[in-house]
């Protein structure tokens, strides 16, 4: 425990220290890592525990496209706008996920049943084109440097609010992943009957986990907005986001606290890498990389990146056998 003490501190001290040492461009990724990092574990949270949603781009939509309207058409602080838009995706969350876990929707007809919210919610972001400007996108309305708007020119303090959300929601996963919760999730993830007829409320259990996955998402959909000031329905909603999140998490690891970050920052890469390398001679390239690598991860390494070396270090530090005489 003194050695896990010692290295969170350590960890934290150079996540403090990291936006001084940084260049601007590199500083500008970090952000995106953090923010899109509690998306990704938040989506994480869900598949740790057998809840597949290839829909949370719904969410991030919702909760990025509800602020950002209610600051150009009405003057609402991003401050009340995003908690507004994670109260719009939990009354989402409710509407598909209560009937789909009372009529016992599991499996890969919940992951369809989430397939085709985000669709539907992308395709009204589009036929809105008057109000969110269609697939052309739209900007917040910029005001410069103003905590009220919150807007930020100096890339240093979005990070440190970047930074303390990601540490919120990092501090929320490990609570919500010790107790009896935890014993319940993970035996609704095994066997649902069986869980059920041992006195978990299985119907509460699964709702309360895909609440509070899509109000994170949210959250972090409206940040991530608020920061890149555009939005776009192929950029913060619609399959190819959803997509983008399932690949993170499980690339990254969806069982490891830091699975998901890690997962953040090898998207980010990719997309960077292939913007630079095929520019706009193949639009589709991040997309189609990530179906393919999907594929290779879900197959060779489920357990992710972190997955992996975490039974590499196990392995390494088990005692070997002493040799025979």
């Amino acid at each position: 425990m003194t050695d896990r003490r010692i290295a969170s501190g350590v960890g934290l001290a150079v996540l403090a220290a990291l936006p001084f040492l940084l260049q601007p461009y590199f500083l500008h990724i970090a952000i995106q890592a953090l923010l899109l990092g509690l998306i990704y574990t938040a989506w994480g949270f869900m598949g740790r525990f057998g809840l597949v949603s290839l829909g949370h781009g719904a969410f991030m939509g919702v909760g990025a496209y509800t602020s950002a309207l209610l600051w150009n058409l009405y003057g609402v602080t991003p401050w009340l706008g995003i908690p507004a838009g994670m109260m719009l995706a939990v009354l989402l969350a409710l509407i598909i996920g209560y009937p789909c876990f009372h009529l016992r929707i599991v499996g890969h007809y919940f992951a369809l049943v989430t397939l085709a919210l985000g669709q539907v919610v992308a395709l009204l972001i589009i036929a809105a084109r008057d109000v969110t400007g269609g697939s052309l996108g739209m900007t917040p309305r910029a005001v410069g440097t103003s905590l009220l708007a919150f807007q930020f020119q100096d890339r240093v303090q979005f990070y440190f609010i970047a930074l303390a959300l990601w540490l919120a929601v990092m501090g929320a996963r490990a609570w919500a992943s010790r107790g009896m919760r935890r014993a319940a999730l993970e035996a609704i993830g095994e066997d649902e009957t069986a869980a059920e007829a041992a006195g978990i409320n299985v119907l509460r259990e699964k709702l309360w986990v895909f609440v509070i996955s899509a109000a994170v998402t949210a959250a972090g959909g409206s940040i991530f907005a608020q920061y890149i000031m555009y939005l776009n329905p192929e950029t913060v909603s619609g399959v190819g986001v959803s997509l983008q999140i399932v690949f993170a998490a499980i690339a990254g690891g969806m069982y490891s606290a830091l699975g998901p970050t890690v997962g953040a920052l090898l998207t980010l890469s990719l997309t960077e890498g292939l913007r630079i390398f095929f520019g706009t001679s193949f639009v589709g390239a991040a997309n189609t990389i990530y179906g393919i690598l999907l594929i290779l991860f879900i197959i060779f390494m489920p357990r992710g990146i972190l997955g992996v070396v975490e039974a590499w270090l196990a392995r390494a530090a088990r005692p070997q056998p002493a040799p025979a005489e």
